[in-house]
């Protein structure tokens, strides 16, 4: 008997069914691979969104902080630009008079002219003395930084110095004459104006900027590089200048330091000479303090010096910016501090008046020939080998150099350097 035309026909042997329930399963598992690949491929989608994510976010947190570091910074910046004071009087009086001024003649050299004012006004300057409304230039040194910025000379002019003072303008608007007196006078006559007009006609040095400070910004600037240490080979007992210290090595804060270079009548022989060295040697250790620890290259204990010293400044439009001033500091942070000189002008008392100065000459002509040029200033400390009337230490010549021509010694003068320790 024979199956019907058209019949499907099952398998014939239990073999051949087998294999056929085998296709069958493999055509079912493949359904369900396909299944698998679309969890994976889901799966991966989501971390990669997920990394996206992640990616977004850190990328906006760091813009944010940015964002806040700018803000900040710029806030910063606008606070310290905005302590300094300027001083467009004295800009103003001097234009009047610019036809008079010296023409520079290294002009890659600055010349800077510092005030120290004895004003009791402001906060915390009452303890000094009443305010009369008077003040007048407690401390004036002209601040020589050399063109390839390699030295710099700091010239103390003393108070007492006998100059002539120009006629100058008054806070009221009316004007001094012209007069012969001592050199304090003038900052008291006609302000800042009227000591660089001075300066420049005793010096013939044009003065290109000027800073002004008060005994409050001065503490402020001690206070802020965590005092300044000094040696005192006897103790201190002044209180005039508020001020006793012992014998010996010590630091100073911001009060001791301006009493210690404000003393006179307790200290030695008493005379602002002396004073005024001392001074010298106290700036000396507050630059080697300032380089030494490094303030200038480290922002957290940069900020302190710079917030203390723009408020405590007086600046001619020029300096009076924070741009300004951080260039001027770039110039000098890399002079070493053995180059760093100080130096009284060459003074002798006053024939006509022991208490007062007035120039040694022809050696302080030279000195500011020296610094009109831009020349080395040569800076010996007190007790050296003098020099000769020409400037230099007398050598033996022989006989054969009568008619050689040899050039000018350089001068060299009394004074110390910012490298020196009392101490030692």
């Amino acid at each position: 008997m024979t199956d019907s035309a058209g019949t499907p026909s099952g398998p014939d042997t239990p073999a051949e069914e087998d294999e056929a329930k085998g296709r069958a399963t493999e055509g079912a598992g493949e359904p369900a691979a396909k299944a698998d690949g679309e969890e994976a491929g889901s799966d991966a989608d989501q971390d990669s969104n997920g990394s996206r994510r992640w990616m977004r976010w850190t990328a906006l947190g760091a813009s944010f902080a940015l964002l806040v570091a700018a803000g900040v910074g710029w806030w910063l910046y606008r606070k310290l630009d905005g302590n300094i004071t300027t001083d467009t009087t004295a800009a103003a009086e001097l234009r009047e008079y610019e036809k008079e001024r010296p023409t520079p003649i290294a002009l890659d050299a600055q010349n800077i002219l510092l005030i120290g004012s004895d004003t009791r006004s402001g906060k915390g300057n009452d303890k000094y003395g009443p305010d009369k409304g008077t003040q007048r230039s407690d401390t004036t040194i002209l601040l020589h930084l050399a063109g390839d910025r390699k030295s710099a000379t700091a010239v103390s002019l003393p108070r007492d110095l006998m100059v002539d003072i120009p006629s100058c303008r008054k806070p009221d608007g009316s004007r001094t004459r012209k007069q012969f007196t001592q050199f304090n006078s003038a900052f008291e006559f006609g302000g800042t104006a009227c000591t660089i007009r001075t300066v420049e006609k005793l010096t013939g040095v044009r003065v290109d900027h000027h800073m002004v400070v008060d005994f409050a910004g001065f503490k402020g600037m001690v206070d802020a590089v965590d005092g300044v240490e000094i040696c005192l080979k006897e103790p201190i007992d002044d209180d005039d200048a508020l001020l006793r210290l012992d014998k010996g090595r010590q630091k100073l804060n911001g009060e001791q330091a301006l009493g210690f270079v404000r003393a006179r009548k307790t200290i030695g022989d008493g005379s602002d000479t002396e004073r005024m060295e001392r001074q010298q040697r106290f700036l000396g250790a507050l630059v080697n303090k300032v380089q030494s620890n490094g303030v200038l290259l480290n922002p957290t204990r940069l900020y302190p010096v710079l917030d203390a010293a723009t408020k405590s400044l007086t600046t001619d439009p020029g300096l009076d910016s924070l741009k300004d001033l951080y260039n001027l500091v770039r110039g000098m942070r890399n002079i070493p501090t053995e180059q760093v000189q100080f130096m009284t002008v060459p003074r002798q008392p006053y024939t006509q008046d022991p208490n007062r100065d007035e120039l040694v000459e022809p050696d302080a002509g030279r000195l500011f020939e020296q610094l009109r040029e831009d020349a080395p200033v040569t800076v010996v400390p007190a007790g050296s080998e003098e020099p000769d009337k020409d400037g230099g230490s007398e050598a033996d010549e022989k006989p054969d150099d009568a008619g050689a021509t040899s050039p000018a010694p350089t001068p060299t003068f009394t004074g110390s350097n910012a490298a020196t320790d009392e101490c030692e």
